[in-house]
């Protein structure tokens, strides 16, 4: 079973699966007499009908026990999903490119800082959200409509990862 790498998140290293967002390094301008910044357009929510809506959510996540097998991915097909951490707390993401299915060879593990929140671009698969902290909530932009907007797709024995953060 291979181990994932947990690498720092970066807007270059995540830019093939979605967003980074965050304002370090980010554009801004004044707005409100100059007394606020203004990151705008940190991220883009996607919906793949008119009639889709985009939607705000928050998810409290519990922790799962590490080192967590890694034995499946999600995906949505119909819209992106944004994470934006409320408690400012790090946590993992497990990620794999675009496809019909996973390969796990490609799958790639990243570490958020806490101020650092990330948008799934549409169909990208990934684990279900991954707190660090015996419980956390998330901020969560996704989209709402009809048709089905999660696959799930299951790993054989050979193909699980180990999702190992403290080593």
């Amino acid at each position: 079973m291979r181990t994932l790498i947990i690498e720092p998140l970066s807007k270059e290293a995540f830019a093939p699966f979605g967003d980074v967002i965050e304002t370090e390094g980010s554009e801004f301008f004044m707005i409100n007499n100059g007394s606020t910044r203004r990151y705008h357009k940190l991220a883009t929510v996607e919906t793949a009908q008119p009639e889709d809506k985009a939607i705000i959510s928050i998810f409290s996540a519990e922790a799962l026990d590490m080192p967590l097998t890694i034995r499946m991915l999600e995906r949505h097909p119909q819209g992106s999903q944004a994470f934006i951490p409320l408690l400012g707390n790090p946590f993992l993401i497990v990620v794999a490119p675009l496809g019909d299915a996973p390969e796990s060879e490609l799958v790639r593990a990243f570490r958020s800082n806490g101020r650092q929140g990330i948008n799934y671009h549409r169909g990208v698969w990934h684990h279900p959200v991954l707190t660090i902290e015996k419980r956390d909530d998330f901020l969560v932009v996704d989209r709402s409509g009809s048709g089905n907007n999660c696959d799930e797709h299951f790993f054989t024995d050979d193909e699980q990862l180990l999702l190992a953060p403290h080593q």
